[in-house]
């Protein structure tokens, strides 16, 4: 009939039910499940990760202090009596002392020290420190009398005499021929003016002690990145000049 209002149809009941309302479910099931995988890969793949580098640290740990016990072993033997180990650093006590206002050292400390450097370079050359060791640090200290530049330049020259001793082929007791290279290739020198002076022990803060640096440990990398070391330096041209610059070297 004409003018009869239209039932509008009722939305069936299985409306909801319809395939594609199951498969966007199953969908988003899935996509959820993707992402708990991927994140527990992540996460195993960090943790890895660090339990690596962990390994890697107590391994290094581990080496270093196999490396200083050999060292503090040596410090033991009586012809070294006087030698502590502190740290990383050897403090050579009277036997790598100065007279004041001066970098010379008497013939009985430059035999010593060319008996005992010998010594720290063996030590250098074990499978323990030879990984790790990345030099000898030859610091030299002064009094605290006098003014800071001329100190600062006396205890550079103190290390650098150290050095002279090292490298004279001519003395008596040198070093041989492969160690005066180690010197050449491992050995830095440094100064300090009135740092680490002793208090109220003038003659005890001019001196020298022999420091060692190890590596850090770094991320594994491939060669092109960045975050690598530099490629190893290329090695010291050997030749015979073995004349000390220093004043009456």
């Amino acid at each position: 009939m004409l003018g009869t209002p239209k039932v509008p149809q009722r939305r069936r009941k299985d409306d909801a039910e319809r395939p594609f309302w199951i498969s966007f479910s199953d969908l988003m099931t899935a996509l959820m499940v993707l992402f708990l995988v991927a994140m527990a890969v992540a996460l195993l793949s960090v943790t890895e990760g660090l339990r690596q580098l962990d390994d890697q640290r107590a391994k290094r740990d581990s080496a270093i202090s196999e490396c200083l016990g050999h060292i503090a072993q040596i410090t033991r033997q009586k012809p070294y009596a006087g030698i502590q180990l502190r740290g990383q650093t050897l403090e050579l006590g009277s036997l790598a002392e100065f007279p004041k206002d001066s970098h010379q050292l008497d013939a009985a400390k430059a035999d010593f020290l060319r008996s005992f450097i010998p010594e720290m370079l063996e030590v250098a050359r074990t499978p323990a420190c030879h990984m790790w060791l990345k030099r000898f640090v030859l610091e030299g200290y002064a009094s605290p009398e006098g003014s800071y530049l001329h100190n600062l330049n006396l205890s550079l020259a103190r290390s650098q005499r150290v050095l002279c001793v090292l490298l004279d082929a001519k003395a008596s007791q040198a070093p041989s021929r492969a160690d005066r290279q180690a010197v050449r290739e491992m050995f830095f020198v440094g100064g300090s003016s009135f740092n680490s002076a002793i208090l109220n022990q003038p003659e005890k803060s001019r001196r020298v002690e022999l420091r060692l640096e190890f590596k850090e440990l770094r991320p594994q990398c491939s060669p092109s990145s960045a975050l690598c070391d530099a490629a190893p330096a290329a090695p010291i041209p050997w030749d015979e000049d073995f004349r000390c610059p220093l004043s009456g070297g």
